[in-house]
């Protein structure tokens, strides 16, 4: 490696660690984290697997770290794999940033060397050829460590908003699991849209939740609390089940339920409610947008630990656990 990896362990919630710039020399042999089959965490294997290659529109990127997500042992458990299929032997990972090593055919706008970010595909790796359309610089005063825990659930939370629910300035719309990295990006866009903002979480987080720069919180596990809601223009959804059910049934005739987890069970009962699934997509100018929010302090992804790459299956089983922030891996 070029750099010797920072001391592991726990962080404090949004503390942001630099981390040394990573060279453009060649990589020998490109480790990665690979999956042979469906599986608990001890099924990702750090061995070595082949280069990727920029092809045409593409820009092939030196990872400096990769974060771990929900939908990451998802995929590795089968769990996901009717939505998101993968082939064996398959490379997970969402989300990345790093340096810029070569560019494509046809690609202009970068250049080597450039710190880039993005939503992608196969990037618990040191190589990632991602589309150039996809990527976006990293801000100029934002460390590669807190890039790289960015893209997904910040395109996640805020096409939550502006695709999921299209909620509208002086409209009122409920997050759920409003303190979580999706959550959290929901909420500013949602602020950033005009609307009424009721921050859902549990009671243990309340005080937590209190620094999102909601209009309200709501205790999501508090029975009398969500009685006592009235009806709302729309609910964004990231925690599915039992809490979905109930506020679906808080959204007004004409209103909007949109989610990340599909459908609630009790769909069929609230036939007036457009349930709106969402599933983030690349879109580097949204991604921009909010990544200066993050840059200028209106929005906060708290980091909770790093990890090397290597011990991937250690971060999975950290983060499938919950109730943490997020988990990156360094390249």
């Amino acid at each position: 490696m070029e750099w010797p990896p920072p001391a592991q362990g726990a962080r404090p919630a949004g503390h942001a660690i630099a981390i040394p710039r990573i060279s453009l020399r060649e990589v020998q042999a490109m480790k990665a984290a690979v999956l042979h089959e469906f599986g608990g965490p001890s099924k990702l294997k750090y061995e070595d697997f082949d280069d990727p290659v920029a092809g045409e529109g593409e820009v092939l990127v030196r990872v400096a770290a990769a974060s771990i997500n929900p939908i990451d042992y998802k995929m590795r458990s089968g769990e996901a794999q009717a939505r998101f299929p993968i082939q064996f032997p398959a490379i997970l990972g969402r989300d990345f940033a790093g340096v810029v090593r070569t560019v494509g055919p046809d690609v202009t706008g970068f250049e080597a060397g450039e710190e880039v970010m993005g939503l992608s595909s196969k990037t618990y790796a040191e190589l990632v050829a991602v589309k150039a359309t996809d990527l976006i610089k990293v801000p100029e005063q934002m460390e590669l460590t807190t890039a790289a825990s960015l893209p997904l659930v910040l395109l996640t939370g805020g096409q939550l908003i502006r695709v999921g629910t299209q909620i509208k300035e002086g409209e009122t719309v409920v997050i759920t699991g409003a303190v979580g990295g999706v959550g959290r990006s929901a909420v500013r866009t949602a602020k950033m849209a005009g609307a009424r903002v009721i921050a859902g979480v549990r009671k243990r987080q309340m005080d937590e939740a209190k620094s999102l720069g909601a209009d309200e919180i709501l205790a999501l596990d508090d029975d009398a609390a969500v009685a006592k809601l009235g009806f709302v223009d729309a609910v964004a959804d990231t925690v599915g089940h039992a809490t979905a059910e109930a506020l679906l049934a808080k959204v007004k005739q004409g209103g909007v339920f949109a989610s990340v987890l599909g459908p609630p069970a009790n769909a069929g009962m609230h036939p007036t409610v457009k349930i709106v699934p969402v599933v983030a997509k690349p879109d580097a100018a949204m991604l921009a947008e909010l990544a200066a929010e993050v840059e200028g302090g209106r929005l906060t992804i708290p980091v909770d630990r790093m990890l090397p790459l290597a011990q991937a299956a250690e971060g999975q089983a950290a983060v499938e656990k919950g109730g943490i922030g997020k988990v990156l891996l360094l390249a």
